[in-house]
């Protein structure tokens, strides 16, 4: 197989099918824009049991993904889609850099969610876009957008109901999309814990990358609890 992408914590590889490809999630972890990097054993093959439960949570409830299957337990099979360049990050609960930037307390719960949308790019720093900035970089249409916003609220009602079942709260999570060789706008990348805040409902403990953010315990022990909760 032919190496495509190779990210901060995933490679992409082509097939032998143009319509497919897989993407390997490996050990590595990073944070603060790569800033700070470590190798963890075991948390690739916890990101991608959880990605792979999710995105079938999210077909089962009519939300197309691009999920085809897991090669092995750290390879997934997906259709090929072109990613948008936009993370779309919808806040449910006050954390991380929106109480640095703006005048609110962690912990504070946003009822409608805030959608935030940042430009997908590591030369750039990832800044913060409006819908005025991503017309004239061509990013996405109007229509578009109007689509993945519709798509993030559905799927943050979804995850959250599936979650607040197991016992874990959702304060906030990173989605990416990609369109199908028929145009179509569908899930892309990951949905786990490198890419969602998890917080423990009964005592507010962070089982997600935080954990490694902020030196707050052992990774994988807190990677463990999120999956088992998860995957049940």
């Amino acid at each position: 197989m032919d190496v495509v992408h190779i990210g901060k914590a995933k490679t992409v590889y082509r097939t032998e099918n143009a319509e497919e490809y897989i993407i390997e999630f490996r050990d590595d972890i990073t944070a603060f824009n790569g800033k700070r990097k470590r190798t963890v054993p075991q948390k690739g093959y916890f990101n991608a049991r959880i990605s792979a439960r999710l995105f079938q949570l999210l077909e089962q409830r009519g939300i197309a993904t691009h999920y085809k299957g897991m090669v092995d337990d750290t390879r997934m099979l997906v259709k090929a889609v072109d990613i948008i360049p936009l993370e779309i990050i919808a806040r449910n609960i006050a954390a991380g850099s929106i109480v640095r930037r703006y005048p609110v307390k962690e912990g504070q719960k946003f009822i409608p969610p805030v959608l935030v949308i940042d430009f997908k790019s590591d030369a750039y720093g990832d800044p913060m876009l409006n819908d005025d900035i991503i017309r004239a970089l061509r990013l996405a249409t109007e229509k578009e957008l109007v689509t993945i916003r519709e798509l993030t609220l559905r799927v943050n009602t979804i995850l959250k109901d599936h979650l607040n079942r197991r016992g874990l709260l959702l304060p906030d999570f990173k989605l990416e999309f990609g369109k199908g060789r028929d145009g179509k706008i569908i899930v892309a990348d990951e949905i786990s814990c490198d890419t969602c805040r998890l917080w423990l409902k009964d005592s507010g403990e962070s089982v997600d990358k935080d954990v490694f953010r902020y030196e707050r315990g052992d990774l994988i022990t807190a990677y463990e609890e999120a999956a088992k909760r998860i995957l049940s």
